[in-house]
């Protein structure tokens, strides 16, 4: 017998090396879907919608499935639509049609829409379609003692579902299960790279206060502000848990393997990504949205203009989540963007742990922060600059090289983009100086 074109036993071998003991009260999900969305976390980039609305309407395998056998949008979006249809409570089809007094012109409508965007994304996941790299990152996960963690299992952690359709298919992990249990617990502590000794100082009273107020401290792992948080939570015998932008095989930054490696030990390392998945600006972007998602709470020590950390709340404060911000000189520039976060979007001010654990019990009022102009730019905490890209622009420049020419195919797989896209988002890149068409690609101009 075989399963997605492999042998079944084969199948429910790499499965079982990634799932291990369940913890009471696990669905036991079968082979064929822990296969399926060990390969749909590297299909779809971090947040695809469609791949989400799709995975939650027909199940992974029959996902999978669909892609192997080239089957239509048309016949898929059928499916997607039938399966809503009977899911009392289901997730709803986003694609909503134009106001119409008819409402068989109001389906129609909503129909194209929905094939329309899985047409989409067929053209950006068949590329990627390899059964080899899905046996050689779940080897990988069974030799690193990594784990996948499904939406089924009690230890998923259930704030992620506010995510909705942009909730992960699946999460890869690597520590004690009880740090992840500890996530409804939590409050996450982010902040700048280049941070100064006072929010360095800042981020270790915080985690070590929260720890002892029986909070986990979540956070990305980052040099500055992030780092400190965990060794802060570590030196305090308390519960930490890193979110990564790549792969949990490959602790990123590289400086911080050692830290990783003791977060493993008594925590948690958390990714969306499959082993061998590299870190891209796109990803790490993406990431924070599961930063924000997990955590009850999010504090902004000390962070820039534009920094990357306010990425992460507004991720917050879209899903409602209580946000607060730490204040600092008024002369800093790595405290600016805490200070726009006070002054422009509602966040807390914030001074010591206290105060930080009060959050969790307040009520958080949504604040667009749509023009902070840091969802799709660089996460650096420099002043203000150019215009920041747009998302496929970032996905694309990531996957240039400033010396081996690719073409758009290339791109477009590594990007996870349809052709088109590249196309376009390269367009803007060569207008911008950020990229260059040679005789055999296109190449990142550095």
């Amino acid at each position: 017998m075989t399963l997605f074109g492999l042998d079944e036993n084969r199948v429910g071998e790499l499965a079982a090396g990634v799932r291990g003991a369940l913890p009471d009260g696990d669905d036991p999900a079968t082979a064929g879907e822990v296969f399926a969305r060990a390969a749909w976390s590297g299909l779809a980039e971090p947040g695809d919608g469609t791949a989400g609305l799709l995975v939650a309407s027909v199940g992974a395998s029959v996902a999978l499935t669909a892609i192997l056998e080239s089957w239509s949008p048309v016949r898929i979006g059928a499916l997607v639509r039938d399966a809503l249809g009977d899911e009392p409570g289901g997730p709803d089809i986003v694609f909503a049609a134009s106001p119409s007094a008819d409402p068989t012109a109001a389906d129609a409508d909503t129909s194209a829409e929905l094939e329309q965007a899985l047409d989409l994304g067929l053209q950006r996941w068949r590329p990627r379609l390899n059964s080899n790299e899905v046996i050689r990152s779940l080897q990988q996960a069974a030799r690193m003692q990594t784990r996948l963690l499904l939406a089924t299992d009690a230890l998923w952690p259930s704030a992620l579902d506010d995510l909705e359709q942009h909730a992960p298919l699946a999460l890869w992990w690597r520590g004690v299960p009880g740090a992840l249990a500890a996530l409804t617990n939590s409050i996450a502590l982010v902040g700048a790279r280049a941070a100064t000794g006072y929010g360095e100082h800042i981020a270790m009273e915080a985690s070590a206060g929260l720890v002892d107020r029986g909070f986990a401290i979540v956070s990305g792992a980052a040099y500055g502000i992030d780092g400190m948080a965990h060794r802060a939570a570590l030196a305090s015998d308390g519960t930490t848990v890193a979110f990564l932008a790549g792969g949990v095989d490959r602790f990123y930054p590289s400086g911080h393997d050692s830290l990783l490696t003791r977060i493993v030990a008594t925590g948690a390392v958390v990714s969306e990504l499959p082993c061998g998945a590299a870190p891209t600006k796109w990803r790490f972007l993406q990431r924070n949205r599961l930063i924000a998602a997990a955590s009850a709470a999010t504090v902004v020590l000390e962070a820039g203009w534009r920094s990357g950390s306010l990425n992460t709340a507004g991720h917050a404060s879209a899903l409602g989540r209580p946000l607060g911000a730490v204040p600092g000189p008024i002369t800093s520039p790595t405290s600016a963007g805490c200070h726009r976060l006070i002054r422009e979007f509602a966040a807390v001010c914030v001074t010591n742990p206290t105060e930080m654990a009060e959050l969790v019990g307040e009520r958080s009022i949504q604040v667009p922060l749509a023009n902070l102009e840091i969802e799709a730019g660089p996460a650096t905490d420099a002043g203000p600059g150019p215009l920041p890209r747009t998302s496929d622009q970032v996905r694309v420049f990531d996957a240039l090289s400033g010396r081996s020419p690719r073409t758009v195919g290339d791109l477009a797989r590594r990007a996870g983009l349809s052709t088109a896209a590249v196309r376009g988002a390269l367009g803007g890149l060569d207008l911008d100086g950020a990229a260059h068409e040679r005789e055999a690609g296109w190449v990142r101009r550095l």
